[in-house]
């Protein structure tokens, strides 16, 4: 296994830039990896519901707002070598071949197996998106400010 390279984002990143392209295309890359390397289930990949608790700040109670869908996999891929890397994914969806997906790429990328080229402009796409989506929050944003120094700085006209 060789160092991770520098423009290598974070490991912690990789399934928020993945979640961020088309489903279909990170099935796909997962697949196609998969035709040359070993992939072992470690657990099976599950999906369900997990309820979201909360802390009430004033009285520090716990209260649960709702549900939401939760997905995860864990794999042991292994390449030519002979050496295991395990990757694993647990998303905030109800889709755990995607999960599973995500999990198998986590461990090419992590290991750098055979196919660890063609994960990266996954990953380049996933950041492109996520930066067009922070543009344009930051831009509703700015039309949301509110300039407060005009206020006061007028003489009062009703006191005739």
């Amino acid at each position: 296994m060789n160092a991770t390279p520098p423009t290598l984002p974070p490991r912690g990143q990789w399934p928020r830039l993945l979640l961020a392209v088309p489903a279909a295309s990170v099935r796909a890359l997962a697949e196609q990896l998969t035709h040359t390397l070993q992939v072992e289930d470690l657990h099976l990949p599950q999906s369900g519901l997990g309820l979201l608790s909360l802390r009430d700040s004033a009285l520090n109670d716990t209260y649960f707002p709702g549900e939401i869908p939760v997905s995860r996999a864990h794999v042991r891929v292994t390449a030519g070598s002979g050496i295991p890397v395990e990757g694993a994914a647990q998303l905030l969806d109800d889709r755990a071949s995607l999960a599973r997906a995500i999990a198998v790429i986590d461990a090419v990328l992590a290991g750098q197996l055979p196919g660890f080229a063609q994960v990266l402009p996954l990953l380049q796409a996933g950041q492109a998106r996520l930066d067009a989506d922070k543009r344009v929050r930051q831009a509703l944003l700015s039309t949301t400010r509110v300039d407060f120094s005009l206020i006061g700085t007028e003489q009062d006209d009703d006191n005739d």
